[in-house]
C-alpha cells in the first residue's frame, strides 16, 4: 500500500481519525476531509506528517452540491492521485418512527447515503481503478427505533454498496464496514458502552482500532467486493431474533 493515497471523509475525529492514522502506519498518504473540525484536522495533519506520509487538508460541506462536486477533483489535485475512498462522514440524530418528518429523512440521506454514492461515482469517473469502503452500522442487519432517519439512510447505503460493487467491477471494489458498540455517541461517555455490553454476544465493546483494521483489510484485498464486514462482537446475529 506504500505510496497509495486515501481520501477519508470526516477524518478529523473519532473512527475517521483512527482509520487515517492506521492507514498512515501502512504508508498510505491521506487526504483529510473535514467540515467544521478544523483544529482537529490540523492536529491530525501534524500527526500524519510524523508518520512520514502526505496529509493534505480538504474542507467541504457534503450537504452542498457545489462542495460535493469539488471534493474528488480537489483531493486528486492536492495529492496527485486518489487510490482509495473511505466514506466515513455521517450524522446520527435521534428521532423515532412516529415523529420522523420528511425533512429529517432527507437530511440523513443527504449525508449518510447520497454523499457517499455521489463521491464514489465521481471517483469512478476520474480514475481507472480504485477501492471504496463505506462505513455502515450493525443496525442495518436489524432495526433502530430511536434513530429512524439515520437507520433508513444507512440501510440505503448498504444496498448502494452492493449495487455499486456489481456496477463498478472489475476496475473498482466496493465494500462496507459495519461497526457495532465501539464509541459512545457525541456527548456521552464510557458508561454508555458499559450499559450495553450485555446486548453483545462477546459481552464487551470494541475499539476504534478494530474498525480501522477492517478497513485496511478490505483496501488490501484484491478478491473481495460487495461484502459488508460486521465489526460488532456478533451483535448483528441477534437483530433478527429481537425484531
Amino acid at each position: 500500500m506504500n505510496e497509495d493515497t486515501a481520501l477519508i471523509t470526516g477524518a478529523a475525529r473519532r473512527i475517521g481519525r483512527k482509520i487515517a492514522v492506521t492507514l498512515a502506519d501502512e504508508g498510505v498518504n491521506v487526504v483529510i476531509h473535514y467540515r467544521s473540525s478544523e483544529e482537529e484536522a490540523k492536529e491530525l495533519h501534524d500527526r500524519l506528517l510524523e508518520l512520514e506520509v502526505e496529509a493534505p487538508l480538504l474542507q467541504a460541506d457534503l450537504r452542498k452540491k457545489s462542495d460535493l462536486d469539488r471534493v474528488i477533483p480537489e483531493a486528486a489535485e492536492k495529492a496527485g492521485k486518489i487510490d482509495y475512498l473511505v466514506n466515513n462522514a455521517a450524522v446520527f440524530p435521534s428521532g423515532d418512527l412516529e415523529e420522523l418528518e420528511f425533512k429529517e429523512l432527507v437530511s440523513n440521506i443527504r449525508i449518510n447515503s447520497w454523499a457517499p454514492f455521489y463521491l464514489a461515482r465521481s471517483f469512478l469517473k476520474r480514475s481507472d481503478r480504485g477501492k471504496i469502503v463505506n462505513l455502515l452500522d450493525t443496525r442495518v442487519a436489524g432495526y433502530d427505533w430511536d434513530h429512524a432517519g439515520y437507520y433508513f439512510s444507512k440501510v440505503l447505503l448498504a444496498r448502494m454498496t452492493k449495487m455499486m460493487a456489481l456496477k463498478f467491477a472489475p476496475e473498482f471494489t466496493v465494500t462496507g464496514v459495519a461497526p457495532g458498540l465501539i464509541t459512545p455517541p457525541p456527548g456521552l461517555d464510557e458508561e454508555y458502552l458499559k450499559e450495553r455490553m450485555d446486548r453483545v454476544p462477546l459481552k464487551k465493546h470494541g475499539e476504534e482500532e478494530e474498525v480501522a483494521r477492517a478497513v485496511v483489510y478490505l483496501l488490501k484485498s484484491s478478491f473481495v467486493t460487495g461484502q459488508i464486514l460486521y465489526v460488532d462482537g456478533g451483535r448483528n446475529l441477534l437483530h433478527e431474533l429481537e425484531g
